[in-house]
C-alpha cells in the first residue's frame, strides 16, 4: 500500500468536509430564509393555493371556526378588509376544527356557512389543523420564531397573525384583541405604510441612541 497516496486521500476529503456546510445548518439556513410565499393553502375545491399569489400585499391570516364564542369577529374581519383593501390589506381565513370541535362539516358545507350565512367575501380556504402532528406547514412557519413575540403554540380559534409586503410574520394578536380593536388597526397602518417596528426593533433603536441623547426634548 502506498502510505503516502492514503495519507493525500484522508488529507483532501478532510479539507473536502471542512468546506462543506453541515447539512442540518444548510436546512436550518434555508428554512429560515423562508417566507409566508413559499407555502399554500388548499381551496375549497380541493385544489393547492400557493400563498404568493398575494405577494406584496399585508395579510392578516386568522384561523376561524364559526361556532366559536368569538365567532362575531367574522363580520369585523370582513370590515377590516374592506377599510384597508384599497391600501392593500387581505384576510385570509383558515376555516379549523381543533378547538371543542367548533367547525363541523364538509369543506362544502363550511364554504356554504361563510358564503351564505356570514357572506364573507375575503378568502377562506378550506379546513387545516393549525396544531399538532396534522399542522399545516403555513403554521410551522407563522409560529416558528418564538424570540419575536409571534411564535408558540395557537392556543385557540381567532388568532391574528399580520404578514408585511416581504411575506414576513411581524406580529400576533390573541383571540380576545378583536379586528375592530385600535390596537390591531394601528399594527396594520403602521405595516401599510412600512413604518411597523417590531418591539425587539424598538429596543434596537434605543440602545443605539447615544447615552447624551436619552430623555432630551426634541429641540433642546
Amino acid at each position: 500500500m502506498n502510505l503516502c497516496k492514503t495519507a493525500s486521500g484522508i488529507l483532501a476529503i478532510g479539507c473536502f468536509l471542512a468546506l462543506t456546510p453541515a447539512a442540518g445548518h444548510s436546512a436550518a439556513a434555508e428554512n429560515d430564509n423562508k417566507t409566508l410565499y413559499d407555502y399554500s393553502l388548499v381551496a375549497f375545491d380541493g385544489k393547492e393555493a400557493p400563498l404568493s399569489t398575494f405577494k406584496g400585499k399585508v395579510l392578516l391570516v386568522v384561523n376561524l371556526a364559526s361556532q366559536s364564542i368569538f365567532k362575531e369577529q367574522i363580520p369585523q374581519l370582513e370590515e377590516l378588509q374592506k377599510k384597508y383593501r384599497d391600501q392593500g390589506l387581505v384576510v385570509l381565513g383558515v376555516p379549523c376544527n381543533d378547538f371543542g370541535a367548533q367547525e363541523p362539516g364538509t369543506d362544502a358545507e363550511i364554504q356554504k356557512r361563510y358564503t351564505n350565512e356570514f357572506r364573507s367575501t375575503f378568502p377562506v380556504f378550506a379546513r387545516a389543523s393549525v396544531r399538532g402532528k396534522d399542522q399545516a406547514a403555513l403554521y410551522g412557519f407563522l409560529t416558528k420564531d418564538k424570540k419575536g413575540g409571534t411564535g408558540g403554540e395557537v392556543h385557540w380559534s381567532y388568532t391574528k397573525f399580520v404578514v408585511d409586503r416581504s411575506g414576513k410574520v411581524v406580529a400576533r394578536f390573541e383571540p380576545d384583541v378583536t379586528p375592530n380593536s385600535p390596537k390591531l388597526g394601528a399594527t396594520i397602518e403602521e405595516v401599510l405604510a412600512g413604518r411597523f417596528k417590531s418591539p425587539a426593533q424598538k429596543t434596537g433603536d434605543e440602545e443605539k441612541k447615544a447615552p447624551g441623547d436619552r430623555g432630551k426634548e426634541p429641540g433642546r
